[in-house]
């Protein structure tokens, strides 16, 4: 499988709930880019998007019109600009975030600890290594997105881990950003989500992210190897 898809798309629903929408553009792809959209008081809000042939009847199925598309991975710019021209939309970038405004090909908005009703949440922001990367929360509606940090893919979870903590914070978990949340499920930017009983397997992955590392580094170099 290759590590990243190109060429003609194959959408793929990974995760569909009621305000909210998951998928794969390319599903055999290694990183499992996920992209997602909800639906929060009337808008539309599509979250570190690859797009492919469909994506615009999955946004129609939700309720309101595209607000806006975010970008809340520094590395996640992916395909934000052409969905939100198409949609006559911005991109929206956290407003202490580098280095992506000036490469987007479309109007850019900046956002601070809220979006469109969804808290704002600073997972990291380090330059050693360059990380900048912002979660956000639908308290009301339980849905809680991790771009990064946190993902079900293959090379991130070890054992019998639900969601895994990312192979390079293993050692350093995002624990006072990602504490104290109650999520019903969680979306991420690398895999499908975890839909019910979020909170739990949030919690179970930080606190198990250093004493799995050792095993989950032996399987991704089985991974990328094999």
């Amino acid at each position: 499988m290759p590590m990243k898809g190109s060429g003609p798309t194959e959408l793929a629903v990974v995760d569909e709930f009621d305000g909210g929408v998951g998928w794969l553009a390319y599903p055999d792809e290694t990183m499992e880019r996920a992209s997602h959209a909800l639906s929060v008081d009337g808008d539309v809000w599509v979250l570190d998007p690859v797009d492919a042939d469909g994506v615009d009847d999955l946004l129609a199925g939700l309720d309101g019109e595209v607000a806006g598309v975010a970008v809340c991975l520094d590395r996640h710019k992916r395909d934000a600009a052409a969905i939100a021209t198409r949609h006559d939309a911005p991109v929206f970038v956290p407003d202490w975030m580098t280095g992506v405004a000036g490469e987007m090909d479309a109007p850019v908005e900046r956002f601070g600890r809220e979006l469109g009703g969804l808290r704002a949440i600073t997972v990291r922001d380090s330059s050693i290594p360059p990380w900048q990367e912002v979660a956000l929360h639908d308290e009301a509606g339980g849905t809680l997105y991790v771009p990064e940090a946190v993902g079900t893919s293959a090379y991130m979870r070890a054992g019998s881990e639900r969601l895994g903590v990312h192979p390079m914070l293993r050692l350093t978990p995002p624990r006072r950003a990602l504490s104290g949340l109650d999520p019903e499920r969680v979306l991420c930017g690398h895999g499908a989500g975890v839909l019910t009983g979020g909170a739990r397997a949030l919690a179970t992955a930080v606190d198990g992210a250093r004493g799995n590392a050792p095993g989950l580094y032996a399987k991704s170099l089985r991974l990328f190897l094999g």
